[in-house]
């Protein structure tokens, strides 16, 4: 293995050095240089952009996809850089089991034909979710993440190089501070150097070895300030550029509010029009009659297809009629339909050959056709 031995120890040594300083800092025996207030800040508020980003991130992904395993899958997709298979989402899931159940239980019957209009929307809803999905992971989760493996990455790199530099300077203020004091020392001439010249003269070579020890401390002293105030102008340039980011995440967070808006509505207009189709409460089915002479021949014309005036010439059956809440408002679709409001009480009864989602009711002297599922039966 090849590997130049000189460069080895001076690492290890300016390691060694930037330890004891460390140290003699923590414990209190040595000075520290301090940074000026607003590069302060600056540091404070890269912190707390890291630190809420991450907080941030971190629970947006659970909101989007709150299957951890699902999660750690994603995650080691990504590291190995492969694409992720596509997966269904929980609505289109349940979308297909409803449409397979219709298949079984018959389209044609009153449960089959609600399993396939719920089904179908289930899966619209899960198609509209995959797609909020992949848009707000591009829109928003991925900027933030490039930040946290990318600018934060870089600038917490040049945050460890200027407190490296800072270490560097503190030592070389420390030497330099003990090379004056040694040579302030050995400037002092005692009495008896005049009487013994040989103290003189060792006194005069150690004051010439301190003043070359004293300028070589100056020098390295010169050096690592002028590599410090480097250090410490590029790791401030990356600090100020936080407000750059701050900008970007702000329009990344309106976007993701947009495709969240977009999301919510486009799946409300879906849930109005399943409302509209078999209402908010579960579906009130009229038992059919018993009485085989009240069928009709397939042949022959139902009851909806008659117009107004017809609808005036329903008769109740001879089994009776029941009374009805009204659950919600309903406005009349033609003149062959009742118009209701909420909380009132009307008769209604059902036919032969009539649509099991709807009835005949009667309110005073009125008459018309409507929606069972706007309707709670109370007798």
């Amino acid at each position: 293995m090849d590997f130049n031995v000189r460069k080895l120890a001076a690492d290890a040594g300016i390691f060694f050095s930037r330890a004891v300083q460390f140290t003699e800092e923590r414990l209190g025996q040595a000075e520290k240089t301090e940074l000026d207030a607003h590069f302060e800040n600056l540091l404070s508020r890269a912190d707390c952009t890291k630190n809420w980003t991450e907080k941030i991130y971190r629970q947006t992904e659970v909101v989007l996809q709150p299957n951890p395993g699902a999660r750690i899958e994603e995650f080691l997709y990504e590291k190995l850089d492969r694409k992720v298979p596509p997966r269904p989402t929980n609505g289109e899931i349940l979308g297909q089991f409803m449409l397979e159940a219709a298949k079984e239980f018959g389209p044609g019957t009153p449960y089959g034909s609600t399993l396939i209009k719920v089904g179908d929307c289930q899966r619209r809803l899960g198609g509209a979710e995959r797609e909020f999905l992949q848009t707000s992971s591009i829109s928003f989760l991925t900027p933030l993440r490039n930040f946290l493996e990318g600018d934060w990455r870089t600038i917490s790199k040049e945050r460890r190089l200027l407190e490296n530099r800072r270490l560097d300077l503190d030592a070389c203020k420390a030497r330099l501070k003990k090379a004056k004091t040694a040579e302030a020392k050995a400037a002092a001439v005692p009495d008896f150097q005049e009487t013994r010249p040989r103290n003189y003269v060792l006194s005069a070579s150690a004051s010439a070895l301190w003043n070359e020890e004293l300028d070589k401390a100056e020098h390295e002293m010169r050096v690592a300030q002028t590599e410090f105030d480097r250090q410490a102008e590029v790791t401030r340039l990356l600090l100020e550029g936080i407000s750059s980011t701050h900008v970007n995440h702000l329009r990344c967070l309106c976007e993701f509010v947009e495709v969240q808006a977009m999301y919510y509505s486009q799946c409300h207009n879906y849930m109005q029009e399943l409302q509209r189709e078999l209402g908010s409460r579960a579906l009130i089915v009229s038992p059919p009659p018993t009485d085989p002479s009240t069928f009709l021949p397939l042949n022959s014309p139902s009851l909806l297809e008659t117009d107004a005036l017809q609808i005036e010439e329903v008769q109740p059956p001879a089994s009776g009629t029941r009374k009805a809440k009204v659950l919600y408002d309903y406005d009349a679709g033609d003149s062959s339909e009742l118009s209701l409001r909420a909380d009132e009480l009307i008769t209604v009864y059902t036919v032969p050959g009539m649509d099991s989602d709807w009835l005949i009711g009667e309110r005073g002297n009125q008459k018309g056709k409507v929606p069972v599922t706007y309707l709670e039966l109370l007798s």
